[in-house]
């Protein structure tokens, strides 16, 4: 049984096949996923498989950030082509409901 998540391609892995991954995480309190939240800040690739995702919480206090950071390295360590996965929280900037997706603030509620 291969449990690996199918992600890159023959050139290996891009930093679209990263973000796709990421869409499978979802922050337990809002029911939505990292990337349409606006969480993931960036994605970096390095040459021998290594990936960094640079992203952020909803707020200093969440409660749910180690569970976040924990399942983001376990999906993308299941991940083809993922040889190890590094997790930068960063605060600045900071986050807000402008970094949702519109489709994200629409479903929570806010003014788009």
């Amino acid at each position: 049984m291969n449990d690996q998540v199918p992600a890159g391609s023959e050139e290996g892995l891009r930093e679209p096949d990263v973000i796709d991954v990421l869409r499978h995480v979802y922050d337990p309190e809002l029911q939505m996923n990292i990337v349409e939240l606006g969480l993931v800040y960036g994605v970096e690739l390095q040459p021998d498989g290594r990936v960094k995702v640079n992203m952020t919480l909803t707020s200093p206090g969440c409660p749910y950030g180690p569970e976040l950071v924990a399942e983001v390295k376990a999906m993308l360590m299941m991940t083809r082509g993922v040889k190890g996965v590094e997790v930068a929280i960063v605060w600045d900037p900071p986050w807000g409901p402008d970094k949702m997706s519109e489709a994200a603030r629409l479903e929570l509620g806010f003014d788009v």
